[in-house]
């Protein structure tokens, strides 16, 4: 395998900041900083790299959008005709459903905190690649299909900026006809903005204990498809959520349902990646929902579009961990600032975004560089996004710890008593352990099974990832590492019957047997190429032996209006 030694030197660009991630926060972070530049009269160089494709190729959300964040940060959105921020929230349905039926719940029982007056429906991918133009237009350099592959550092410790990876690296690691070096990207300071579980940022929190005070991080996967229905089922403005069925009342999690553009609706479903049953399929529950009496209707005769998954950070305000260190910053879902109960992050992302920017450019303009900008860490907790998180910390503890039924109750009397009287009776709950230890051993649970997809409302895991878009070079090396390769067949399938294969929504992992009557000499397989960047094997694998690196810059989903 090609070694550092043997690969040419990499070329490099320097800039004041460097971000990593096209999302909102990072977009946000970097409109920002050419803002401040200009008013000051100065520069401020900015480049942004993005691991997708184009910009919005690797977004997914659901997304309901509260725009405190886009009029803070660019309040003329609403007169700019290309801003795809179009359809006003204009109803709120919250559902409980059982297995035949289920109950619509006043609206005027749910927590204020929950109320989606003023917010607006949209796809987060064509807001991204909105703010991507108006980012350039500002003067920032913005590279897609150009993966952050490694962190740099100076002798100090302190990161000085990221390189991309090198392309053209065969399975074998040889360098392969058209290879060409990654780009060594120095800035003063280093943002990052990756989302849910990115790569590098795993690796600061750990190099640099970022987590050492926090709560364990939380998770959940989204599910989310896009359907164009039948013009008399549309209902734009409808924002429709439930919680129940299929989930038992151990495992957490929900729906939603959004009505937006031209008899365009959003579905999407949410497992909490603390459940138990290791047989549980994340995806199949997420087709299941789709096939009950409330919410079948609104698909028959529509036509699915898109398909995608990605995690979520749920651990809200107890988990973030520290923000900064020397030469950079965590920003957005990175850092994990996802109201779980409102369903919302990307106010928040961006919120995030822009705060470290201010931070940075203020230290810019003193003339410091890769040092640790902690005026960012403690400004957050008194920030929009602190004051946000704070409210409803409890949520998502007292949901685990007390399950559905009992749970979902007590977090929204712990809502209206934060919202009304700026307190609590539970004080801040703790998140217990991690999500990689909740499982139960196979031979402890009832195993699930699922029925077979109808190819009209519910589908295959194949054909879903066929409509993601998801494509990357084969003849690469393999970004799902195994740390250990004997793990899944040895202890994990024995003990949990192998989790991956069905915690997975691309069908990447499979245990594949010799002999499949017999279920002799299995082996694990990868199907890399299947991978849609959802991050899941990286957060629930029990043995945490499964660690997630980008692959080959461009590589992935291509979701078109996700």
């Amino acid at each position: 395998m090609a070694t550092d030694l043997e690969l040419p030197e990499r070329d490099q660009m320097e800039y004041d900041v460097v971000i990593v991630g096209a999302g909102p926060a990072g977009l946000s972070a970097a409109i920002r900083l050419k803002q401040i530049a200009a008013e000051a009269g100065t520069e401020i160089s900015v480049v942004v790299v993005e691991k997708g494709s184009e910009v919005g190729a690797h977004i997914l959300s659901g997304a309901v959008i509260d725009p405190v964040g886009l009029d803070r940060l660019l309040p003329d959105w609403r007169e700019d005709p290309d801003c795809p921020v179009k359809t006003p929230v204009s109803d709120d349905h919250f559902l409980f459903l059982g297995p035949a039926g289920g109950i619509r719940l006043p609206n005027i029982l749910m927590p204020k905190l929950l109320n989606n007056h003023g917010n607006y429906i949209i796809s987060l991918g064509n807001l991204c690649r909105w703010l991507a133009r108006r980012a350039e237009a500002l003067g920032v350099e913005i590279y897609p299909g150009f993966a952050a592959q490694e962190v740099l550092f100076n002798e100090a410790g302190a990161v000085i900026g990221i390189a991309t990876g090198d392309m053209g690296i065969s399975r074998s690691g040889e360098m392969k006809d058209g290879f060409a070096r990654g780009m060594a990207l120095l800035g003063r300071y280093t943002l990052f903005g990756e989302g849910v579980r990115g790569h590098l940022s795993k690796r600061m929190i750990t190099k640099f204990g970022l987590d050492k005070n926090a709560d364990h991080a939380k998770f959940g996967i989204g599910l989310k498809e896009l359907w164009q229905v039948k013009p008399e089922k549309h209902r734009k403005g409808l924002v429709q959520h439930s919680f129940g069925w299929p989930l038992d009342s151990r495992t957490g999690g929900g729906s939603f349902l959004y009505h937006f553009d031209d008899n365009l609706v959003a579905v999407g479903f949410v497992v909490h990646l603390n459940y138990e049953n290791p047989t549980l399929s994340p995806f199949d529950e997420f087709q299941q929902f789709k096939t009950h009496p409330m919410v079948r209707d609104t698909f028959e005769g529509g036509k699915r579009l898109s398909y995608g998954a990605r995690a979520i950070t749920e651990g809200g305000y107890q988990s973030v961990p520290r923000l900064t260190f020397p030469g950079g910053a965590l920003i957005g879902c990175s850092a994990g600032f996802v109201n779980v109960p409102r369903i919302k992050g990307s106010h928040n992302a961006m919120l995030s975004g822009m705060l470290a920017a201010e931070h940075m450019a203020k230290a810019i303009a003193g003339g410091r560089a890769h040092d640790e900008v902690a005026s960012y860490e403690e400004s957050w907790r008194a920030s929009l996004i602190g004051r946000d998180l704070w409210k409803v910390r409890n949520v998502k503890p007292l949901w685990s710890r007390f399950g559905t039924w009992l749970g979902i109750p007590l977090g929204a009397i712990d809502m209206w008593t934060n919202g009304l009287l700026g307190f609590s009776f539970f004080g801040t709950q703790r998140h217990g352990k991690a999500d990689s230890a909740s499982l139960k051993p196979i031979a402890e649970v009832t195993p699930k099974t699922y029925p077979k997809p109808d190819g009209v409302i519910s589908f295959d895991k194949l054909s879903s990832v066929f409509l993601s878009g998801t494509n990357h070079e084969e003849d690469q090396p393999v970004h799902l590492q195994l740390k250990d390769p004997s793990v899944p067949i040895a202890k994990n399938l024995p003990i949990y019957g192998e989790p991956a294969r069905l915690y997975c929504p691309a069908g990447v992992y499979e245990v594949v047997y010799a002999n499949e009557q017999t279920k002799a000499d299995p082996r694990f397989v990868i199907n890399a190429q299947n991978c849609v960047h959802c991050k899941t094997c990286d957060i629930k694998d029990p043995a945490q032996n499964i660690n997630w690196v980008a692959p080959e810059g461009g590589g992935g989903p291509n979701y078109p209006n996700m």
